[in-house]
């Protein structure tokens, strides 16, 4: 049986890895740095995609070159509300009813521009749209589901003075504390931000996560951050095995109490075990498998994003995601960063489908575990009920894929 990118479109889809700052339309782009006067390579959407945003990248280092342009026009609340409302109004035209917007505040943050008002903005921008999209009729009727969204916090494993304004101040405030020290209690601050504004203003601030660059920057250098968000009831993601191996999962599980993983992808890569300790690799990789399949801990699998930051990667069948079927890992396909990627979460499943054959049965599993396993900004009770409508609708619309296809 057929699976059109028609009926993967119109799908009720979830959105549980995609970072603000990566997803900004390039028109809005343009016109926010002629506004703010911030230079760009180019003032147009061809030049732009031609010198910046590509399709295919070098390395990893020419993918985050785009991330310099998007955030230096990201630092006053009217963009950064803009760029969220925009956001959700994207993905809802592709599907996606539940989204989870991810991005690190203590980027945009300024004398001028506290990390509370930061927060705010954003969740005043998919707020807007979230009213507006569920005041029609098909959502108020009770045929469709709603559009739900969360924010998640990103701390960032290394920084420098170029990073941000806010980082730059961090760093000289404390000037005589070791690196790793310094990096650990900037996202410890960032924690504790965090639980405070979700439990004084109500905001849905949903998960703590950490990214940045993996190698050399281990996870255990914020673990008293996750601390801090576990104790506090905060729900735990990070970055891990997207540029290290497989060491990396096993401490962001471990020491940071993961709840899901961003990427995951050398889950499996034994040549990546480093510590001397390990003498059976094979061993210490089923393990690790066996119990984030256990445990149901769900990878977050961004298969464009892969190949344009691992250039070891030929093809996309080389990707281990069909190792991650195999072991019947919890998966949810995501898009990253939809503008540096340009790409989007109906086009990262049709990827799925076609290089890993994909069947109904495990696109629905895939689909709705990732609201399952969502960050939900509820009640359980709530949120078991929003699955239930998502279920719901998700069969009512293959009931009428089959029918149209004469099954």
């Amino acid at each position: 049986m057929q699976i059109s990118r028609d009926f993967i479109s119109k799908l009720p889809k979830s959105e549980l890895h995609v970072h603000l700052d990566g997803s900004i339309r390039l028109t809005t782009l343009i016109d926010l740095a002629k506004a703010r006067g911030v230079s760009l390579p180019s003032f147009t959407v061809d030049g732009l995609k031609q010198l910046v945003f590509k399709d295919k990248y070098n390395d990893l280092g020419e993918y985050l070159v785009g991330f310099g342009y998007t955030t230096a026009v990201l630092q006053d609340e009217e963009s950064l509300e803009r760029v969220a409302y925009e956001l959700a109004e994207d993905c809802t035209a592709e599907g996606i009813r539940y989204l989870e917007v991810r991005f690190a505040p203590q980027l945009h943050v300024s004398k001028q521009l506290p990390i509370a008002n930061v927060l705010q903005a954003v969740d005043r921008g998919l707020s807007r749209y979230s009213s507006s999209f569920n005041s029609r009729l098909e959502v108020t009727n009770g045929s469709e589901p709603p559009f739900r969204f969360g924010i998640i916090c990103c701390a960032m494993r290394m920084f420098n003075g170029n990073f941000s304004a806010y980082y730059n101040r961090f760093s000289n405030v404390h000037c005589f504390s070791p690196e790793k020290r310094l990096f650990g209690l900037a996202s410890e601050e960032l924690a504790m931000a965090a639980v405070k504004i979700r439990d004084d203003s109500g905001l849905p601030i949903v998960g703590f996560d950490l990214a940045g660059q993996e190698d050399g920057y281990p996870a255990g250098d914020h673990r008293s951050a996750y601390q801090y968000a576990h104790r506090h009831f905060m729900k735990k993601t990070v970055h891990a095995g997207e540029a290290y191996g497989p060491e990396s999962i096993f401490q962001a599980i471990t020491d940071l109490y993961a709840d899901r993983i961003g990427h995951g992808f050398h889950l499996y890569s034994t040549d990546h075990i480093e510590h001397p300790g390990i003498q059976d690799k094979d061993r210490y990789v089923e393990e690790l498998a066996n119990f984030i399949a256990d445990r149901r801990i769900t990878l977050e699998v961004c298969l464009t994003s892969n190949c344009q930051t691992m250039p070891f990667l030929k093809s996309l069948e080389d990707h281990t995601l069909r190792k991650f079927l195999d072991s019947n890992l919890s998966i949810s396909l995501c898009t990253d960063n939809r503008t540096v990627s340009n790409t989007t979460l109906t086009q990262e499943i049709e990827l799925a489908v076609k290089h890993f054959k994909v069947d109904r049965k495990q696109l629905k599993n895939i689909i709705i575990y990732g609201f399952k396993r969502s960050f939900f900004p509820g009640s359980y009770p709530e949120k078991r009920a929003y699955v239930r409508r998502v279920i719901d609708y998700y069969e009512k619309l293959e009931r009428e894929d089959l029918l149209n296809q004469g099954e």
